[in-house]
């Protein structure tokens, strides 16, 4: 039996990835903001829809090791090199700003948001680029 391509099981991982993240995020929210848990459980509450996120993070490496496709993996690693850049040079220097009591703080979940915006930009970028979105855009 041969495996599916690489993109079904991108997508079914990460379809998984954002359920758990949508359940666990609005459980928590829900049960922690009304007071239901206290101790612990507000612990593992709070840490699932960040191993979720993870999740999402592991479907899109799996995708670059499976993708059998060099040009297709190509494009994975560009828009990965600029969903990482976009999202640390925006965290750098919001955090040096943030040092000097000059912006808010924001909460350190938004780099992996910004990662995910750059990741959709590096697939804009790579159909202008490279005539192409490839396995994710």
């Amino acid at each position: 039996m041969t495996r599916p391509p690489a993109r079904p099981r991108y997508l079914r991982r990460l379809a998984i990835a954002m359920a758990a993240y949508l359940v666990s995020l609005f459980a928590a929210e829900y049960l922690i903001s009304r007071g239901l848990v206290e101790g612990a459980l507000m612990w593992v509450l709070g840490v699932i829809p960040g191993l979720a996120v993870v999740g999402a993070f592991y479907a899109i490496a799996m995708l670059l090791i499976e993708q059998k496709d060099e040009f297709l993996r190509m494009l994975i690693v560009r828009q990965i090199l600029i969903a990482t850049g976009l999202a640390l040079s925006i965290a750098t220097v919001w955090g040096f700003l943030e040092n000097f009591e000059l912006v808010p703080h924001v909460d350190s979940y938004w780099v992996a948001i910004l990662w995910f915006l750059g990741f959709g930009l590096g697939g804009f970028v790579n159909k202008r680029t490279m005539g192409a979105w490839g396995e994710c855009g």
